[in-house]
């Protein structure tokens, strides 16, 4: 008889109301009894921030779909509570998945305290060294930025461009630097402003203030890394008629507001892992995923149709797979 998988109560972290937990279960295809591997993934915000952690929530959803897995998540949760609900989470799960680079120091300090459980994290630092239970996935953002600043400087009729990041952490750092290559590649005199970090991801008052400076000093165009921070973002460039690179989830080129859409698929990353542990391959290790891994991930949905912005993209590809470029 199927079985229902209660989501992660977080039961000790909802004694305080200061604790505002959303936890949802998903549907197990296998009996109580079976040894069906138990997942937890833990998204720090919104499954429907329309960025990083929606487009992980797009992969758990295919995992659902295709059953075989006990799956359960939790989303939105207090930095201060990261190291409760990741401790939560690894006593009741095989795999524990966290997603994004913020949750780094809690992952490190909860995964030795269970050392039968695997995790992963996705989006973490690119050097950080493994623990023996320990992966990390790169999902190498910064391949997809340097495809975005090329399209950017391309788009961009002065050549000035900008980037807007959420938290200043070592993986957005190193995107919007990628980001000022591509431009650059593209257009060798363009003028890649000073990226913006706002603190925040999901805030788009303060994304909206950022992107609106940038605009005022000149650009035209600009990447970003903000998930809900893209809704300030969008006001600023319809008030100030500029435009702007989405992503990471494709959306509607007929939005004037849009000259293409960055696509990371950070939910290939979770499926990974998952596959990874059935098959007995999964290894505390470095895995890097995009343009220059055999495991995919990074695509650029592009709205113009101008060959010259065609062509500069498709360069930027193949000299990025090909290894000739490197993002930063």
């Amino acid at each position: 008889m199927p079985r229902t998988r209660r989501p992660a109560a977080l039961g000790a972290l909802a004694v305080t109301a200061a604790i505002a937990l959303s936890a949802c279960g998903s549907g197990a295809t296998e009996s109580s009894t079976s040894d069906a591997l138990k997942v937890g993934v833990f998204f720090p915000g919104s499954v429907s921030d329309t960025g990083f952690m929606q487009s992980g929530f797009l992969g758990y959803q295919r995992l659902e779909q295709a059953g075989g897995v006990e799956l359960s998540y939790v989303e939105q949760v207090e930095a201060s509570d990261y190291e409760q609900a990741l401790v939560r989470f690894a006593s009741q799960n095989d795999l524990v998945v966290s997603l994004g680079g913020q949750t780094d120091a809690d992952v490190r300090k909860v995964a030795p305290q269970f050392p039968e459980v695997r995790f992963v994290e996705i989006g973490g630092p690119a050097d950080a060294a493994p623990l023996p239970n320990l992966a990390y996935y790169d999902p190498q953002q910064a391949e997809a930025e340097f495809l975005s600043g090329a399209v950017s400087a391309m788009s961009a009729p002065s050549g000035a461009v900008g980037f807007v990041g959420g938290v200043e952490l070592p993986a957005i750092v190193n995107a919007a630097t990628a980001y000022g290559n591509g431009a650059r590649f593209a257009k060798p005199d363009a003028t890649v402003l000073p990226p913006q970090y706002v603190g925040d991801f999901n805030d788009p008052a303060k994304a909206k203030q950022a992107a609106s400076a940038t605009f005022g000093a000149g650009a035209d165009v600009l990447g970003q890394i903000v998930n809900l921070g893209k809704q300030g973002m969008q006001q600023a460039a319809q008030e100030g008629g500029k435009a702007m690179v989405g992503g990471p989830i494709p959306g509607d080129c007929a939005d004037g507001r849009y000259v293409g859409y960055v696509h990371t698929d950070i939910g290939k990353e979770i499926e990974y892992a998952v596959s990874a542990v059935q098959g007995g391959t999964w290894k505390a290790e470095q895995v890097r995923f995009g343009l220059t891994s055999p495991n995919g991930g990074t695509d650029f949905v592009l709205c113009s149709q101008d060959p010259a912005v065609v062509a500069t993209l498709q360069k930027a590809e193949a000299d990025l797979a090909s290894g000739a470029v490197r993002p930063y």
